[in-house]
């Protein structure tokens, strides 16, 4: 399973407090409940699109609440202006077009493909999305048309990016997939401190609903017994969050190996 990576939602909130209680929320895995608080601003594209990734997240975990997010979509396309609004949106299609292609709902990958190539066209060099449709546009690559060659520079231009806008969390994203195409070259060190960079920010920003699998791609890099406490600590938040992400139960199997995971 590949990563994701939500816009509106680098940081825990700063001193903006429904920013805070969006992150809590969605930390924990609430995601109806975040995206509820910005029912009421959803005249402004930046809460629609925000509104809008946390639900393509939530399917993206669950694999549930495809007609809502769809419909949050159409909203936050129905509000967009200007053309960083509407490449904000675009960036969101593209998204939700990849998880159902990458969860084996139903095959969107032209879509995902083309909204993101819209968005590309849409969002000015110095946008706050754009480090997040580098990304993207490296899992599309990676894990729909299986080029990981050219992944990678899309995934540093995002690294680069999300170290320039300060967008922490992402920077957790991208460090997980360097890391797990070094880990696919063989480069096991460079893997290792990939891997535990990304945990590393995810338990610092309490990313909770983000570290099991941040701990199962950090034990495809460290030998055992370290591995299999991993997978064990891995296992143990799996649970206590109620089996969510549901498609990281097969990874957590002992005798499997866990890919870098969300």
């Amino acid at each position: 399973m590949a990563d994701t990576a939500m816009s509106g939602a680098g940081t825990t909130g700063g001193d903006d407090p429904l920013q805070r209680a969006i992150w809590r929320l969605r930390s924990r895995g609430c995601w109806s409940d975040a995206a509820a608080l910005l029912t009421p601003h959803l005249h402004d594209a930046g809460a629609a699109v925000q509104r809008t990734a946390l639900l393509v997240e939530r399917c993206l975990f669950t694999g549930q609440g495809w007609a809502e997010a769809e419909d949050a979509l159409r909203v936050a396309e129905a509000v967009a202006h200007d053309d960083d609004e509407r490449g904000a949106a675009a960036c969101e299609r593209g998204q939700l077009a990849y998880a159902a292609t990458v969860l084996g709902v139903r095959d969107r990958s032209d879509e995902a493909r083309s909204a993101l190539g819209r968005a590309a066209a849409l969002l000015s060099p110095g946008s706050r999305t754009r480090p997040l449709l580098d990304f993207r546009r490296g899992l599309v690559a990676e894990h729909l048309a299986d080029a990981p060659q050219a992944a990678r520079p899309a995934y540093r231009r995002a690294h680069a990016g999300a170290l320039a806008h300060g967008d922490t969390l992402l920077l957790s994203f991208t460090w997980r997939h360097l890391a797990a195409l070094s880990l696919r070259d063989g480069e096991v060190a460079e893997a290792r401190k990939g891997f535990a960079e990304s945990l590393r920010i995810r338990e610092d920003l309490g990313f909770l609903i983000g570290t099991a699998p941040a701990l199962a791609a950090l034990a495809e890099a460290e030998p055992e017994p370290e591995a299999a406490r991993l997978r064990a600590e891995a296992r143990r938040l799996f649970h206590l969050l109620g089996g969510i992400p549901t498609w990281l139960a097969d990874q957590l199997h002992p005798d499997r190996p866990s890919p870098a995971g969300v």
